[in-house]
């Protein structure tokens, strides 16, 4: 194993994760609390 492989590897789990951040972000179950989170400033003390 060389340093090649090590960086393909890299590379590899990097995109993964994004693409998991990415279907987090987009999911449905998810969809209420960002709108809540989204409404914060501009609520009423």
């Amino acid at each position: 194993m060389d340093i090649n492989d090590l960086r393909s590897i890299v590379t590899v789990v990097s995109l993964v994760t994004f693409v998991g951040i990415i279907v987090w972000a987009w999911s449905k179950k998810n969809k209420a609390g960002f709108d809540e989170a989204a409404r914060l400033p501009f609520g009423d003390d």
